[in-house]
């Protein structure tokens, strides 16, 4: 973890002075969904005991919200990107770079439509940088979150291309034909995007040309859907300056990052649990997330945490 700026957490420690820790998930570096990820997926009832890494259904629960009535058809996330060729493996860079145009996305999605189809897939269109996908091979595929591989080597993170740790024996059979099938429309798009006019045009301006997608969210809605009771008035933010800043390395941003989520959203929950209302907080890192509630200690509690308050740094070293 980087040294955080001075006073970039005090609001952080005077909220966390107010609270107990109710949860802990803890995770690995390798895992296919971060703890970012769990943690909103339970708060939105996506996320139960057993949902297996890497089959948090994001997708279906976009598919639900556009279409209203997905019953238990299985979704996939799509995301148009660019893959830095290198001499040993490719690096997945930020789809946002693409800076992708509506009319750009869509002619890439006709195109790329009738490879899934002939495999049973069909194609959506959410937004520039993201597709729906609708077909059975994704209802037990688990799929990497673009965060875990960012920046990174693809090979890894690619279907079926995981440790041998993350899957049973039988949910490797399960996932099998599914990865193999995702591989091969992968290779395919790579060959149909390399000769894309759209792509030539790309170039001319001087753009990066999208040359691969990556496939995430993957998965169905439970059966029967089981949403959360947040109350009318819940709020759940994710905020991700800190995140963005890491991912490009820009420690100075992530500095600045910090500071304005101290002075912004965590005072913001300060001021609220002030006014004795019951805030709750989740602290995510790469392998663990740690959630907290407001709480109403006893007199001697209080007193240790003035006395001895745990410092916002040793909290954030243990995700």
């Amino acid at each position: 973890m980087q040294a955080l700026p001075r006073d970039s957490t005090r609001h952080l420690g005077e909220l966390l002075r107010g609270m107990k820790q109710i949860h802990t998930d803890t995770g690995e570096l390798d895992s296919l969904s971060p703890p970012h990820e769990r943690a909103l997926g339970r708060a939105l009832g996506l996320v139960q005991p057993g949902t297996p890494d890497g089959l948090i259904p994001w997708a279906a629960r976009d598919a639900a919200a556009q279409r209203h009535d997905v019953g238990d058809t299985a979704w996939a996330w799509v995301t148009p990107c660019h893959w830095a060729m290198g001499r040993e493996h490719a690096t997945l860079t930020d789809p946002a770079a693409l800076a992708l145009r509506e009319d750009e996305s869509r002619a890439l999605l006709a195109a790329m439509q009738p490879y899934f189809e002939t495999d049973g897939i069909t194609l959506h269109y959410l937004a520039p940088e993201r597709w729906l996908a609708e077909g059975e091979p994704f209802r037990a595929l688990p799929t990497a979150s673009l965060d875990r591989v960012l920046g990174r080597n693809v090979d890894p993170w690619l279907p079926n291309a995981g440790s041998a740790h993350r899957h049973t024996p039988e949910a490797h059979d399960v996932k099998s034909a599914a990865a193999k099938l995702m591989r091969r429309l992968q290779n395919e798009m790579q060959m149909l995007l390399y000769t894309h006019a759209l792509n030539d045009e790309r170039a001319a301006r001087r753009q990066l040309p999208v040359n691969s997608f990556w496939l995430s969210g993957t998965g169905a809605l439970p059966s029967p859907p089981s949403f959360p009771a947040l109350g009318a008035n819940a709020q759940v933010r994710v905020p991700r300056g800190l995140a963005q800043a890491a991912f490009t390395d820009d420690w100075a941003a992530y500095a600045q990052a910090w500071t304005a989520l101290d002075t912004g959203d965590v005072a913001g929950l300060l001021r609220r649990q002030r006014m004795g209302e019951s805030v709750r907080l989740t602290l995510c890192g790469e392998r663990n997330a740690q959630t907290y509630e407001s709480s109403r200690p006893g007199l001697l509690a209080r007193i240790s945490s003035l006395v001895n308050p745990t410092p916002p740094v040793e909290v954030l070293k243990q995700l």
